[in-house]
């Protein structure tokens, strides 16, 4: 169990590590110049550990949540279940920002769409946040 928690919290590292830099870094640049650069930049970076960390931490969420509690009970009433719950819900977020910004946002980026661009990678980090204030819980026993 201590060798998933460690890959889990690895990618969590990279994913949220990873989008409050483009939050707070990358972003403000872009739109001060109005230039779409500096996000392809990122983006074509990190898209190359961004998204094995996504799909580690599905991976051992997955695990770990089957060995929290069994599948069963994944939609019941306790508060480990409201935990899964709440990953679910975020990952399901996180897959339509991610489809939306690849299908919609990404190929059509200019000066003009940058603004569009920035509220979706303020929702991006906030649900990558979210992610893991709900996994604290985890040790902590439930979401507040």
């Amino acid at each position: 169990m201590r060798h998933l928690l460690f890959l889990h919290l690895l990618g969590a590292s990279v994913w949220v590590g990873g989008h409050l830099v483009l939050l707070f870094s990358v972003l403000p640049c872009a739109l001060r110049g109005r230039d779409v650069q500096p996000v392809r930049h990122f983006e074509q970076l990190y898209e190359r550990v961004g998204i094995p960390a996504l799909l580690v931490q599905i991976i051992t969420g997955v695990w770990l949540a089957r060995r929290w509690l069994p599948h069963s009970q994944w939609f019941g009433d306790s508060p480990i279940a409201h935990l899964v719950q709440a990953k679910l819900v975020l990952l399901a977020l996180t897959a339509a920002l991610g489809v939306h910004a690849r299908l919609a946002l990404i190929p059509k980026l200019d000066a003009q769409r940058l603004p569009q661009l920035g509220v979706h990678i303020v929702l991006i980090t906030l649900t990558a946040v979210a992610f893991v204030w709900v996994g604290s819980g985890f040790r902590f026993g439930g979401l507040f």
